[in-house]
């Protein structure tokens, strides 16, 4: 299943695409996707609906995140051993997880906002997981077990915070609009192997980033199980899970967002996102 929230920001309803793509309405049948109906019984008996009996939504509405609650956002950072190689960083040993405030959560074609004190904002097209079942201290052969499905993620950063002064990445890629998600939340039935997916990044119709998930240097199910160790897992939680090369920093010479700048990301299978980077007010 390909799920999806529209409507507008806040208002956002459950829905799923038909076959032929279209958006068919779910609010008669789960309040929001989030909670519970994201945990696998949930997802069994939506599966099970034929969405030709769901009310049709006509027009193209805005798309919010594809999750309604984001109990925890985690990051991965340096993933991908091409881009740990660009940076000039060492591949990590274990994991490097960091965090980003839900409050930053935004649909995947919502303007990412540049606050003017943002000099050095940039862009990481990611493979992100979002968590169906609570997850403590599980084995990587049962890692993917836990996962409700995959969406695509930009996670969206200031350099100048992660990098300069004190280098807290919190608060780097935690502001308003800078963790959008989706188009949709694709069920793990559509993505059998998470490490066989193309992604790719275009700014301003120039290409960007190109990486598969297969370079990742530890997988999802690596990451799930790794994460499970140190903090349970909830229903709904979302792990955005590194990023290939290209990304603004590490191009010579730099490239860094600003107002009126146009992003897509493409991750195979997941869908676009068309995002345009706008003056924060």
């Amino acid at each position: 299943m390909k799920l999806v929230r529209f409507g507008d920001s806040g208002q956002e309803k459950p829905g799923l695409l038909d076959s032929n793509g279209q958006i068919r309405d779910l609010s008669g049948v789960v309040g929001d996707l989030a909670g519970d109906a994201l945990g696998p019984e949930s997802l069994n008996r939506l599966k099970q609906i034929d969405p030709e009996t769901l009310p049709l939504i006509e027009g193209s509405p805005r798309l919010g995140a594809p999750v309604g609650v984001v109990p925890k956002f985690l990051g991965i950072g340096l993933n991908y051993r091409d881009h740990a190689e660009e940076t000039g960083l060492p591949i990590p040993e274990v994991p490097i997880v960091f965090a980003k405030a839900s409050s930053c959560v935004s649909g995947p074609n919502d303007p990412v906002l540049a606050p003017a004190a943002f000099k050095r904002m940039d862009y990481e097209v990611e493979l992100a997981v979002v968590i169906g079942s609570r997850a403590k201290n599980v084995s990587v052969e049962d890692a993917l077990d836990y996962v409700a499905g995959y969406c695509i993620g930009n996670d969206v950063s200031e350099r100048s915070l992660q990098k300069g002064g004190p280098g807290e990445w919190i608060k780097a890629k935690s502001h308003d609009s800078f963790g959008p998600l989706g188009p949709w939340l694709v069920t793990t039935d559509e993505i059998p192997d998470p490490q066989a997916l193309d992604l790719s990044l275009d700014l301003n119709n120039a290409r960007m980033q190109t990486g598969n998930t297969s370079t990742m240097i530890f997988s999802v199910a690596d990451l799930v199980s790794y994460i499970s160790q140190y903090m349970t897992l909830v229903t709904g939680d979302v792990i955005t899970t590194g990023t290939p090369p290209g990304v603004g920093m590490a191009r010579n010479p730099r490239v860094f967002l600003k107002p009126g700048d146009e992003m897509v990301l493409r991750v195979q299978g997941l869908g676009e996102q068309h995002a345009k980077v706008a003056a924060d007010a």
